[in-house]
């Protein structure tokens, strides 16, 4: 067991890539906030467009942004750093530029719009870690990604609540939202730009054997698929169970997200700093357990009684938001304590694949659990993340150095920031 690390604010700024990286993060999660909303507007109501084609567009964008992942690893591996951030924020300036191109009507280019805005969403969050990992060690760069998250939901909040307080104002104000986000995206690339930090291969190489592959995780990443499920839980199961099964207040279901929100923000650094007494692996069990417990407890609220339903369900969404918190704190952080240096893009990119697709797969499922009833929809969800829970419990690491709390010097060691914007 080790003792809580202490990480003081400019510590952790620098350890998250600096001052001009972390407003990057803002801009670029702004934007984003700004985005999530409007999208599936944009497509029905600005290019008429009809709803399933515009959720066909989207869903497809997403998955297919996927395909991309095993290159951005490669290019991770070779070094890259801030480079693929502002990359991943630059192709979707392209996505916004052509969803503001595209004609009425025009369901390839929305389409195309989609699948630009996919890629980039599914390439920053492996080459933020990536980045993170390169400036920081240990227990301090898990505090960094921990701050990274938080600072993007709050952004994401703002843009959010923003983007929300604009729709009334028609299609022009659709459009007007949508030029502001490729702005967004545009400065926040050249903020993460501009930091110019990236790693040496070769010497990060030299830490171990030049062949050592990525490590499997497989039970990690099978697990991952699951526990990603609780990010979608806010956001589609409960606004689906209040309002559908519950016949409550749509103010609840806003409410029960700003909470989550609020929550996620203020406490996420907290509760990754306070869990680092424990190993990465254990924490990121507990997690399972928390969630699992959340389930159970939304499957009980189902059954109270009139008028104690809603508030039921709002009281256990937080014990929710907290196996949510400790499992965005350890995961990530897990898989880049894993990874031998030298194939850290690779291991990250194939932990965002199983990312990726629980997040595409989830709204899916839990729309589809829904209907058949409370015990069909918790239940399963229970059962799953619990036997999720005991594989990443059980999972042993393979290879030279790999635990969940020691591993090799890192490129962190190694890093440099390049004025010359070779990255």
């Amino acid at each position: 067991m080790a003792t809580t690390v202490k990480i003081q604010p400019r510590a952790l700024v620098r350890a998250s890539g600096g001052p001009g990286y972390a407003v990057a993060l803002v801009v670029d999660a702004l934007g984003t906030g700004l985005l999530r909303p409007l999208l599936l507007l944009y497509g029905v109501s600005v290019l008429r467009l009809s709803a399933p084609a515009t959720g066909i567009a989207m869903t497809l964008g997403a998955v297919v942004g996927l395909v991309c992942m095993p290159a951005v690893g490669r290019w991770l591996d070779r070094g890259a750093r801030s480079t693929v951030v502002a990359a991943s924020m630059l192709v979707r300036v392209l996505g916004v530029a052509l969803l503001l191109a595209a004609p009425a009507g025009h369901v390839r280019l929305f389409a195309a719009a989609a699948l630009f805005l996919g890629i980039g969403n599914q390439a920053w969050p492996a080459a933020h870690a990536a980045l993170v990992a390169t400036v920081a060690r240990g227990r301090e760069r898990d505090a960094a990604l921990a701050g990274g998250r938080a600072l993007r939901n709050a952004g994401l909040g703002a843009g959010a609540l923003l983007a929300t307080a604009c729709l009334a104002g028609g299609t022009a104000a659709l459009q007007a939202l949508a030029a502001v986000t490729g702005l967004a995206y545009l400065a926040a690339a050249a903020l993460a730009w501009s930091v110019h930090i990236h790693a040496h291969p070769a010497a990060a190489a030299a830490t171990g054997r030049d062949d050592e592959p990525a490590p499997r995780m497989r039970a990690l990443l099978a697990a991952n698929v699951i526990y990603v499920f609780c990010l979608n839980v806010p956001e589609v199961a409960l606004p689906l169970v209040l309002v559908t099964q519950m016949h409550a207040s749509p103010m609840w279901s806003g409410g029960i997200f700003v909470a989550n929100t609020v929550l996620v923000v203020t406490l996420q650094v907290p509760v990754t700093v306070l869990m680092s007494r424990f190993s990465r692996r254990s924490v990121l069990a507990l997690a399972g357990v928390l969630l699992t417990a959340s389930y159970l407890g939304f499957l009980a609220a189902s059954s109270a009684g009139h008028g104690w339903g809603a508030p039921a369900v709002a009281a256990v969404s937080v014990v929710c938001t907290l196996g949510e918190i400790v499992y965005a704190g350890s995961a990530t952080a897990l898989v880049t304590a894993l990874a031998p240096a030298h194939v850290l893009g690779r291991a990250l990119a194939r932990f965002q694949l199983s990312t990726g697709f629980g997040l595409a797969v989830s709204p899916a499922a839990l729309t589809a659990l829904a209907p058949h009833g409370p015990a069909a929809l918790w239940g399963s969800l229970a059962a799953a993340t619990l036997l999720s829970s005991g594989a990443v419990a059980a999972e042993r690491d393979q290879g030279r150095g790999l635990t969940g709390c020691r591993r090799r010097p890192e490129a962190g060691s190694r890093a440099r920031r390049s004025h010359q914007g070779t990255a």
